[in-house]
């Protein structure tokens, strides 16, 4: 094993990659008013019921709207998306209609009555918020999975999703960044070579 020296550093949230994504949500009072947030802060936290967790400053003009619904959609983004959702992340709602700006469009999410889902995103979590914890500087919403909503060119002809081919970013300490090579599957440390060899060649 490689030896390595380290340095200490104050606490601070470094953890490293995160998913980058969209966070639709809307207003229960009028409907015309909606919005996407940029948002790399977001997890799974249960599998049964599904459930996810994004967390928003308490001064941020989506925490206003997933309250008041109690929906939002955790949208998964491409690197087309990219720049729309940079910019999702630097400018209010509370003054830009990020969908006009982006060109991005809004789209009915299944199971919910007011948080859209974002049109050409890969895949679009539409939940319903069970808790709320206040946190400090973000509150988390956790919210149950009630949808799931796939782009079609992402399904085989047995109706298997392939996420490897959806061109998937991330956020890295400030930068948004491809996902790289498919090195192993869940399992892989573990496989036959000849399972190994079977089941990677469908990456390469």
């Amino acid at each position: 094993m490689d030896k390595y020296s380290y340095q200490i550093l104050p606490p601070s949230t470094l953890l490293n990659p995160a998913p980058v994504v969209l966070v639709s949500c809307g207003d229960p009072k009028k409907p015309e008013n909606r919005n996407m947030i940029t948002v790399a802060w977001a997890g799974t936290v249960n599998s049964d019921p599904p459930m996810v967790s994004v967390s928003i400053r308490k001064e941020r003009y989506s925490h206003g709207l997933i309250s008041a619904s109690g929906e939002f959609v955790v949208n998964l983004v491409d690197e087309k998306m990219a720049r729309p959702v940079d910019l999702c992340g630097v400018k209010s709602g509370r003054d830009t209609d990020k969908a006009k700006e982006t060109g991005l469009n809004y789209i009915p999410a299944e199971g919910l009555d007011i948080a859209p889902a974002v049109e050409g995103a890969p895949v679009s979590l539409c939940c319903k918020v069970r808790h709320t914890l206040e946190l400090g500087s973000h509150d988390m919403f956790v919210g149950e999975v009630v949808s799931v909503m796939v782009r079609e060119d992402l399904l085989d002809a047995g109706g298997s999703l392939h996420l490897e081919k959806a061109g998937l970013i991330a956020y890295s300490h400030g930068l948004y960044q491809k996902l790289g090579e498919v090195m192993g599957f869940f399992g892989w440390s573990v496989a036959r070579e000849d399972v190994f060899k079977r089941r990677m060649s469908a990456y390469r």
